[in-house]
Order: structure tokens, then C-alpha cells, then sequence
């Protein structure tokens, strides 16, 4: 009697149906390395139940919010025998949110109604685009609002007369800028904090858990940093700005406007030959300036010789 338990083989369609993965899906993971690659018995593939195991835990981790990257350092561990505690701690460190703001679902009229209840379908279509905006699958026109603060910035900023693109091209501006300053504290801490658990193997269960624990003192700092050195930036650049303001007085003194003067089309050409026509104006303008110093000059001196002539005795 064969007492050797009996091993289930699937096809890929049978491994669909039992996993709750699409027949894409499975062959997706094993691309990427996720999925172990079937059996190859004559012209058909088989899976085992350890494929159909791999799946599960796939799927339940993706429910738990990693992804597919950090599943499959997880999954590569776990294959190398080691336990997944301590480096399931660390990846929840990394992948879980960095901010305490929870996302809301707001619908197309909500947003119209916040913005001056005008619709304007390119600002909603750049929204989008930047993230600040997500639509909602099969909702219609429904959209998920990752950051309900950085959105109700938006709305201020609109409310005080600033157009929607220009919001826009400033986020484009300042995103660049502090995704800059974040690879630079990632580099920084890297260096100095967490190069000793990046070593050729992956770190134990031990090692996971110190660092995660690391990952969740040092969250907050970056954060800390940034709004302490904008705060005092801000408080530089926002007194120079208004002493600049104040000591500058009106903008332009009533003396310094300027006026039209035509003049003959034939002299425009001379001077437009002479310098180029982008320097016409500042050519005319200083023609007119000297002409006026040389005027003021001799009226000064015949003044002057008028006084003396007068002054003479016969």
C-alpha cells in the first residue's frame, strides 16, 4: 500500500478559480518574480498547492496595504527560511502612512461649489493629474481627496484672488523642491542611521525590529525639521519684504510717468538703423535726456555771464 499523500495539480484556470486571481494576474507575478513558475508535465504547465498558498498570501498581504515590491522582499525571506515578524514590522513602518491625515471622497458638485461654484474641467483634469485628486472607479464623478489639507489650501489661496493655474504651477514648483528634500533626509539617514542593516543579507528578526522601531522615532523629525526652517524663513523673508514695501513709498512718483510723442516714421528708421529697433526707446529716451542736460547747462552759464556783465562798473 502506497502510504505517500496524493499531490493536487492545477491548471492555471483551475488555480484562478480556487485563488480568486485572474488568469493575468497569476502569470503577472510570475513575471515578476512573486509566483514560483509551474511544473512542466508534456505540453501542459501544472501548479501544486504551495502556488496556490503563495497566492493567498499575496492577496492578503495586498489587503494589509504593502506592495507588490514589499511583498516580494517579504516573500524572498520567507523562502530563505527566516521569519516574517520582524520584517513585516519593518515594511509597516515604511509603507504606512506618513501622515495623520485620512483621506475623503468628495463629489464633482462639492468641489465646484468650493471653488467659486464655477466648473472648470481643465483645473479638475490637472488636480487629477498632480494626485491631489483621485477618481474613484465606477463612482461616476466622485473623486478620493488624499490630502483634504492641501486641498483646503487650494480653496483659501482661490478665495484670495489666486487663478487655479497658478496654484497649480506653484504645487508643480514646490513639489520638486521638497520631494529634493526628502530623498535628502532618506540619504542622510541612510548614511548615518540604518547602513548597518543593509549589509549583502537581509537583517534577522531582530535586526527588522530595531530598525523598524528606528523608522517610527525618526518619522516625525523630517516633518519637524521642515516646518521649523519654513517658519523661520518665512519670518525672514516676510519682514524684508514688507520694510522693502514701506521704504519704497509709491510705486511710481507722479514726475516719472511717461507719455507718448510721435514722431517723423523717416527718424524712426534712421535711429532703428542706428542701434536696432529693441533699443529705439532707450536711444530716444537718453537723445531727449541729453539734450535736456545741454540745455540746462548753457541756460545756467548765460545766467551766469548776464549776472556778471550786469554787475560791471563803467
Amino acid at each position: 500500500m502506497n502510504d505517500e499523500p496524493v499531490r493536487v495539480a492545477y491548471r492555471i484556470e483551475d488555480l484562478s478559480h480556487h485563488s480568486g486571481a485572474t488568469v493575468r494576474t497569476i502569470r503577472a507575478y510570475q513575471d515578476r518574480g512573486l509566483l514560483p513558475r509551474p511544473e512542466r508535465r508534456g505540453r501542459a504547465n501544472v501548479y501544486a498547492d504551495a502556488h496556490l498558498a503563495r497566492l493567498r498570501q499575496i492577496a492578503d498581504l495586498l489587503d494589509r496595504g504593502y506592495t507588490l515590491a514589499s511583498i516580494k522582499e517579504l516573500l524572498e525571506a520567507w523562502d530563505a527560511g527566516r521569519g516574517l515578524g520582524g520584517i513585516l514590522g519593518l515594511v509597516a513602518e515604511v509603507d504606512g502612512p506618513w501622515s495623520d491625515e485620512e483621506a475623503v471622497r468628495m463629489s464633482r458638485a462639492e468641489l465646484d461649489e468650493r471653488f467659486g461654484g464655477r466648473p472648470d474641467d481643465a483645473a479638475v483634469a490637472e488636480a487629477v493629474e498632480l494626485g491631489v485628486l483621485e477618481r474613484v472607479p465606477g463612482a461616476g464623478e466622485v473623486y478620493l481627496v488624499p490630502s483634504p489639507q492641501e486641498l483646503a489650501v487650494a480653496v483659501e489661496l482661490y478665495a484670495a484672488g489666486v487663478p487655479l493655474s497658478a496654484i497649480s504651477g506653484h504645487l508643480r514648483e514646490l513639489r520638486g523642491k521638497v520631494e529634493h528634500i526628502a530623498a535628502r533626509f532618506l540619504e542622510f539617514t541612510t548614511e548615518h542611521v540604518f547602513a548597518r542593516y543593509l549589509g549583502e543579507h537581509p537583517p534577522s528578526d531582530a535586526e527588522a525590529a530595531e530598525a523598524a522601531s528606528l523608522v517610527r522615532r525618526l518619522r516625525p523629525l523630517a516633518q519637524q525639521t521642515v516646518d521649523a526652517e519654513l517658519a523661520r524663513a518665512m519670518r525672514l523673508f516676510a519682514t524684508r519684504h514688507l520694510r522693502e514695501r514701506l521704504e519704497a513709498g509709491p510705486s511710481q512718483d507722479p514726475g516719472d510717468e511717461t507719455r507718448s510723442v510721435q514722431l517723423p516714421v523717416a527718424t524712426m528708421r534712421s535711429v532703428e538703423n542706428l542701434v536696432g529697433s529693441a533699443q529705439v526707446a532707450a536711444f530716444v529716451a537718453a537723445a531727449v535726456e541729453r539734450e535736456v542736460q545741454a540745455r540746462t547747462l548753457d541756460h545756467l552759464t548765460s545766467n551766469y555771464n548776464n549776472h556778471n556783465v550786469v554787475g560791471e562798473t563803467p
